[in-house]
């Protein structure tokens, strides 16, 4: 009996009304965009959206997730994290990546939608953090606290997460003309990499210690002499 090949069809429609909705999210935000609108730049109708993300607020979720996969995927992540066996080179490929894509002539949409949730938080926001979020920052706090010498957990690298994360996003977000009429030196990325990669270690490092230095001292296991009598 032949195999039946699997329709693409609903998987096609999808993804259509995916990226439909994310370019509407982006450029008007969440509140004004209406499941009409969404339906007319689609060419679909609202069964469509019902049947395949549950709703317009399901869509806004999916978009949302896809999104936060446009600044950078757990797949990429993961990739980057095994081209080495040395944390400080993971962290550098992971660096190098996010300034490479803010040096993207223009942004995919998924920036702006990111970006309008950060400034505006929606009822949606709890699904981003937990479907797209966790996964990845629970990579990084790996990387991170190995570099720092650290518990992954540990209160110095959960906040020098957010430190070595953060210009990145801002960076993706930019506009575009920072580098043109402000700061023309950021045109050069590669050097703009090296520097970041620099400047984060060293950050990393300075705080390692200073959360070590800390750190009470190990209880001593040497027993007391007793008392003489």
């Amino acid at each position: 009996m032949a195999t039946r090949t699997p329709r693409t069809d609903g998987n096609t429609t999808r993804l259509h009304i995916l990226e439909t909705a994310g370019r509407l999210f982006a450029a008007q935000g969440f509140a004004e965009s209406t499941s009409k609108e969404i339906c007319t730049r689609a060419g679909t109708n609202m069964a469509a959206i019902n049947y395949h993300f549950g709703g317009r607020d399901g869509l806004y979720e999916a978009v949302l997730v896809e999104a936060h996969k446009q600044l950078v995927s757990l797949d990429e992540l993961m990739a980057l994290s095994l081209e080495s066996t040395d944390p400080r080179l993971k962290l550098r490929a992971f660096l190098t990546h996010m300034v490479e894509m803010s040096a993207q002539p223009k942004a995919p949409w998924g920036f702006r939608v990111v970006l309008r949730e950060a400034l505006s938080p929606s009822p949606a926001m709890p699904a981003l953090i937990q479907r797209a979020v966790l996964p990845k920052a629970r990579l990084m706090r790996g990387i991170v606290g190995e570099i720092m010498g650290l518990p992954d957990d540990h209160p110095s690298v959960q906040r020098s997460l957010l430190l070595t994360v953060l210009p990145c996003l801002v960076m993706t977000v930019a506009p575009k003309d920072l580098s043109s009429k402000v700061l023309p030196a950021l045109k050069d990325t590669q050097a703009l990499a090296e520097e970041v990669v620099r400047y984060v270690l060293a950050g990393l490092d300075a705080v390692a210690k200073e959360a070590k230095a800390a750190e009470p001292p190990p209880a001593s296991t040497t027993p007391k002499a007793g008392k003489r009598r």
